[in-house]
């Protein structure tokens, strides 16, 4: 049965191999579980009713993922847009967050019609195969990026804006914390060189375990106000759910009456829009290019079932109270583990399910103990720098562009927009378009350069 739906002999792979990789990516992922009520909580919605509906919207969307496009690419309400959602259109704007609810709903229908008409997948398709490879190496600096500040190996400093740890300071709790991370990246690495199957996620639970066994000999002391909690579980499941009724359909109880202009709703839903747009695209561009899912065009074949995966989720997740649903970048840490198909979808799709019952353990887990991963699987998407042309400076600068801009302006649709806009500029400058720059790669960087002016 599993064979007929997902195709697993045709992809080159096996149950156990998606079953690992689903449990790899789930794992990488599920640091949203905690960060997202954190973030969204901020806004005055109820922590643990987001809490379930990301685990349920994360469900949805990757279950989606899986039968509509077989591809082992999971869903989650996306960083960023979370941050978007509570500190600028809530705590900036003033707008009740049913209204910010309401914004993603909408832009979620916008979305399930530009997939349904062909409009995403075409822009996927005018993307040149350059960018394609700066895309996916930039999103492995990114991704390595949120690994080191999720880790606090790398932390914020007023002079550099950014540094290393001071492991004088504090060594007990975020010290120590990013001393386990280093440890799981050279016991990760360790691993991988060995050929060992399932080498990122057994990283992921020997540095939880390292995390567990610190605590318990006092090496590793616990600390809220730093963002270092314990590591031991305290429970393992839960079965109350009524806080759900707290967020779910609460978008269609939007008092309208709160806008303070219809203006300003509109570039709120088109601000998401642009942001979702550009992050799924970066992200499905990415990781299929890291699992040699591209064909000789560039393209990706079934990329219309992933896209309508992606807007589906994305309403319904606002429906269930929280913000835009869209494709995990640390989808590339199952694609790493060897998932090629929707069968690692589904595998991470029912582990986000359980997580409604099992979230006291899923919550435990540590991020330094999932940084390694993201780190390592940073590593592997890098590689495709190498798939660039570099002798071609017309191809290759804005493509350097791409990939510089994408952990430096923390966002993947950011590193898109400044590669679509130089790539256009530079080739049209030099009188070389014919055959490089397509219509609607100049109708994007137009809307690249409106979006930076007016939004």
């Amino acid at each position: 049965m599993l064979e007929k739906l997902f195709k697993l002999k045709e992809n080159g792979t096996s149950v156990k191999v998606e079953v690992m990789a689903g449990i790899t990516t789930f794992m990488t992922m599920a640091y949203i579980l905690a960060v997202n009520p954190n973030i969204l909580s901020a806004s005055g919605m109820d922590a643990n009713a987001v809490l379930l509906a990301t685990a349920l919207a994360s469900f949805l969307g990757t279950i989606l993922m899986a039968l509509l496009a077989n591809y082992p690419f999971a869903l989650a309400p996306g960083m960023g847009l979370n941050a978007y959602f509570a500190y600028t259109v809530v705590l900036n704007y003033g707008y009740p967050w049913q209204i910010a609810l309401m914004a993603v709903f909408v832009e979620g229908l916008i979305f399930i019609v530009l997939s349904v008409t062909n409009v995403r997948e075409a822009i996927f398709n005018a993307i040149p195969m350059t960018l394609k490879s700066a895309v996916s190496a930039g999103i492995g600096l990114f991704i390595a990026f949120i690994g080191l500040q999720n880790a606090k190996i790398v932390v914020n400093n007023d002079s550099t804006l950014v540094s290393y740890q001071n492991f004088k300071t504090d060594f007990s709790s975020v010290g120590m914390g990013a001393l386990l991370a280093l440890i799981g990246v050279l016991i990760t690495g360790y691993l991988l060189i060995k050929k060992v199957k399932g080498g990122i996620l057994l990283g992921i639970i020997i540095t939880w375990v390292l995390g567990i066994v610190c605590e318990l000999i006092g090496l590793y002391v616990p600390n809220p106000e730093l963002g270092m909690y314990s590591v031991i579980p305290t429970a393992f499941v839960s079965f109350d759910f009524s806080s759900l009724g707290n967020t779910f359909g609460q978008v269609f109880k939007a008092d309208f009456g709160a806008l303070k202009s219809i203006t300003e709703f509109i570039v709120v839903i088109f601000a998401f829009l642009f942001v979702d747009i550009f992050d799924t695209l970066g992200t499905l561009i990415g990781v299929s290019s890291k699992a040699n899912m591209l064909d000789k065009d560039g393209k990706l074949p079934r990329i219309k079932g992933a896209l309508l995966a992606d807007a589906i989720a994305t309403s319904a997740g606002a429906v269930l109270g929280t913000s835009t649903t869209t494709t995990f970048v640390e989808s590339a840490a199952g694609v790493t583990e060897g998932g090629r198909t929707g069968l690692t979808a589904v595998v991470t799709g029912l582990l986000f399910l359980l997580s409604v019952i099992f979230s006291p353990l899923f919550l435990t887990i540590p991020s330094f103990a999932t940084a390694p991963a993201l780190i390592i699987v940073g590593f592997y998407m890098i590689a495709s720098v190498a798939k660039i042309d570099w002798e071609n400076m017309l191809e290759a600068i804005p493509a350097f562009l791409c990939i510089l801009s994408m952990p430096l302006m923390y966002s993947i649709s950011e590193g898109i927009a400044v590669g679509v806009i130089s790539w256009t500029i530079l080739h049209l400058c030099t009188g070389k378009t014919k055959g490089k720059v397509s219509i609607l790669m100049y109708v994007l960087t137009v809307l690249f350069i409106l979006k930076y002016i007016f939004l």
